[in-house]
């Protein structure tokens, strides 16, 4: 059973602070479902958390962005989606242990490991909202550069910060002349949890197949595998 003295040993060992209010740590990993299935407790879920740690990681990576690099904005704004996208800040949660302290419904257990990840990133920013609230800007800054700006070297040398439709499109116009065009190739799942596949052919020719929660996502996951054929 998770209690308070769990929490403030993650953030003794962890995050190398100690919480002066650990109620706020907490409220950091409970998810709503939670909350709803424990209705007799006066525990908090963590959206107005994770809302003020999303501020808080936008700022601290802008700032880092804007002070060590001079490329213009528009690159700018790429790295930084690259650096507070779903899948960044979620594999920072991972890397930290966060998993076995979050606070779930027994339904949420279960989830899909797409879901996992969702909540896993959301919990990431909630962390940084109770950082913020209860120790200042700098150690929440520091947190966000142990755990996630480190990365940033690795997101530079392979590329994973230009979105790969645009890269497949420049790949593809340049070395055959051709334009990449995206079909949906099948839809699956109820209206609020669907999937789609989605394939990217060139040249008539099925180059890379992908899936998603949208037809963007789909679409992006398709060209991610047909830009392999270009780095063959």
């Amino acid at each position: 059973m998770q209690d308070s003295n769990t929490y403030q040993k993650f953030a003794q060992e962890t995050l190398g602070l100690t919480f002066k209010n650990i109620d706020l740590l907490m409220t950091a990993f409970t998810h709503r479902s939670y909350v709803n299935e424990h209705k007799k407790t006066a525990q908090l879920h963590n959206e107005r958390m994770e809302f003020l740690g999303d501020a808080v990681l936008e700022l601290v990576v802008t700032e880092f962005l804007y002070s060590h690099f001079s490329e213009p904005e528009g690159i700018l704004t790429n790295w930084r989606s690259a650096l507070v996208r779903t899948e960044s800040i979620g594999a920072a949660a991972k890397r930290a242990n966060f998993e076995p302290l979050l606070r779930l419904s027994r339904g949420e257990k279960r989830g899909t490991e797409r879901a996992r990840d969702q909540i896993l990133a959301n919990s990431y920013e909630a962390v940084l909202g109770a950082i913020y609230l209860d120790q200042g800007y700098e150690p929440a800054k520091k947190f966000i550069e142990n755990s996630l700006l480190v990365t940033f070297e690795d997101i530079l040398k392979t590329g994973s910060w230009m979105d790969p439709k645009s890269s497949l499109q420049e790949q593809a116009q340049s070395r055959e002349s051709k334009t990449p065009v995206y079909k949906v190739l099948s839809e699956e799942g109820p209206d609020h949890d669907k999937v789609f596949t989605v394939g990217v052919f060139i040249n008539g020719e099925l180059r890379g197949k992908g899936t998603g929660p949208s037809k963007q996502a789909g679409q992006q996951a398709a060209a991610t595998i047909a830009l392999k054929h270009y780095q063959a």
